[in-house]
């Protein structure tokens, strides 16, 4: 098979420095950390968070007629595409384009915006199958050179039968980019926030408001940014390419995203993937709180390697010491939090547990996650940070300028629109801090987060509409793909997405850990991916794959 042995992802253009004085981060990871390093930024894989709110199915005969009305574009002219963000690199051999999509679909020949779309055009004269279209989740992350990152992984045989086409989400990046206006401070703790010390809430409560009051001045137009809405600009992307159906991979997010669109549009739906996923009746504030047994899952495979190598890191040689090393730190951290030489970076305790769960997300960055966390304890307790240890924290907090024309809060604000927009919040505070006490006694590892306020209790807007139903209704062409040990889409997560769509997908599990099964080192799960991108073949029964040889 023809494919990089380390996966390239998508890497959110923002500074993990910038938001870092705030206190807590979840995604962000700059580009130079993750070359250094392979760190993986996903805002979180999810920003998945809110109460339910009741859902309907909408018929493929109702999202037909909303995304046929007004004008439909058929066609994309292809050229350049938009000026990288410094020190990223893109396929040469990528084009881009746009294709304008109704503000409201409820409203088609009202405001129109524009969506930013990309396409690598390998397949072969008479081989093509069709256009695979590719999401890496967020939801806030851009994923416009997105093919040129999957096409590495790729083997020949898929390439020749897809065109690989990427898009950045509509208020995402280049299409039509929103902003709330939020300060580099607020960052993505305003998504993703740790409570303080001793788990109070006082501070969180505080930044909702006022992040919340922000987003307000462009609520009007941003109520319009949600899931439902994305899959119906795919279903418009699908008609501009000119394809009867539209194949998909999506990624964290990404999988509700395909879900949605698949559950909208099943007959326009062709092979879809769906990699480390949410559970669509858990959207939002469920799905979130499975983070904390997804924690617990994920955090003795980077504690096993620290007690491995406790001669040079001085954490504990067993699972047990090691964790209680961790949490110690984070505690006093959060009373006192320690300043990063010749970074303008006070690690709190909340940070130290953002960092740890985003570099939970790949095997590759476990080893310099141990390595983060020994050079926070010396700084903690006042010591000078060996070698090391600096380069470990030049990696994490590193500074990347987002790209020219997007706006430095862009991926959170969108964070902030899809989860609240998409689904209605309780506001009652004294309900997350009661959540958050719970939670820290049965999960001390989350520190309380999963369960913690967020914007969205305080949002200005309500959901333009119900939320759509995923359902076992259509045809048999998902495949769903899941690590057993995944924080960000924990196992449970994975097993909600299968029970949704029924005999509508097949289920590959792997016995692996982090956020990532195709490409991983899984020769089971890779072969069960190109076997049904290429011949529409699905595991007759739920397939268990082995992870890959240490």
């Amino acid at each position: 098979m023809e494919s990089s042995s380390i996966r390239v992802r998508v890497v959110i253009a923002g500074s993990l420095a910038a938001v870092a004085a705030a206190g807590a981060v979840i995604g962000g990871q700059p580009a130079s950390a993750k070359a250094e390093a392979g760190i993986r930024a996903e805002t979180g894989a999810l920003a998945e968070a809110g109460a339910t709110a009741g859902v309907s199915v909408r018929g493929e005969g109702n999202a037909r007629a909303e995304a046929g009305a007004g004008t439909v574009q058929k066609s994309i002219k292809w050229g350049e595409c938009p000026e990288l963000a410094p020190g990223a690199k893109r396929d040469p051999r990528q084009t881009c384009g746009t294709v304008e999509v109704p503000l409201d679909y409820r409203r088609p020949r009202g405001e129109s915006i524009t969506v930013a779309v990309s396409r690598i055009a390998t397949a072969k004269p008479g081989k093509k199958r069709g256009d695979l279209l590719f999401n890496p989740g967020g939801p806030g992350l851009q994923g416009l050179d997105m093919p040129g990152q999957m096409a590495l992984t790729l083997p020949k045989k898929v390439r020749d039968s897809y065109d690989l086409i990427g898009f950045d989400p509509r208020g995402v990046g280049h299409s039509t980019p929103m902003s709330c206006g939020l300060p580099g401070a607020a960052g993505l703790l305003a998504v993703f926030p740790y409570p303080g010390a001793g788990g109070s809430i006082k501070e969180n409560v505080a930044t909702a408001r006022s992040v919340a009051a922000q987003c307000a001045t462009v609520g009007a137009r941003l109520q319009y940014f949600t899931s439902a809405n994305t899959a119906r600009d795919m279903d418009r992307i699908r008609r501009a390419l000119g394809a009867r159906k539209l194949s998909y991979w999506g990624q964290s997010f990404g999988t509700y995203l395909g879900a949605v669109y698949t559950s909208l549009f099943p007959r326009n739906t062709d092979r879809m993937v769906l990699e480390g996923n949410v559970d669509p009746n858990k959207a939002w504030a469920k799905m979130l709180n499975t983070w904390n047994q997804g924690m617990n899952d994920r955090f003795p495979d980077a504690a096993r390697v620290a007690a491995a190598n406790d001669a040079g890191l001085g954490l504990g040689d067993t699972l047990k010491e090691v964790t209680d090393s961790f949490l110690a730190l984070a505690d006093r951290l959060d009373r006192r939090p320690a300043t990063v030489p010749g970074a303008p970076v006070a690690v709190s305790g909340g940070l130290l547990r953002g960092v740890t769960y985003q570099m939970l997300q790949r095997n590759e960055t476990l080893a310099p996650l141990t390595q983060f966390w020994k050079a926070m304890a010396g700084l903690s307790e006042g010591k000078a940070p060996t070698d090391a240890d600096v380069a470990v924290l030049r990696q994490i907090f590193a500074d990347t300028p987002p790209a020219k024309g997007v706006p430095a809060d862009n991926q959170v604000t969108m964070a902030l629109a899809m989860i609240c927009g998409d689904t209605t919040w309780s506001r009652d505070v004294d309900s997350y801090a009661k959540a958050v006490a719970g939670a820290r006694a049965k999960y001390p590892l989350s520190g309380g987060m999963p369960n913690n306020i967020l914007p969205c209790a305080f949002w200005s807007k309500k959901p333009i509409e119900p939320l759509v139903k995923v359902t076992s209704h259509g045809p048999r062409n998902v495949l769903i793909l899941q690590n057993r040990r995944d924080n960000a889409t924990p196992w449970a997560a994975g097993r909600g997405m299968r029970k949704a769509l029924g005999d509508r997908a097949g289920f590959v599990g792997v016995e692996h850990g982090g956020h990532f099964a195709y490409g991983t080192g899984s020769a089971c799960a890779d072969q069960a991916t190109v076997a049904f991108l290429t011949e529409g073949t699905l595991p007759a029964k739920d397939l268990t794959c082995a992870g890959p040889k240490s």
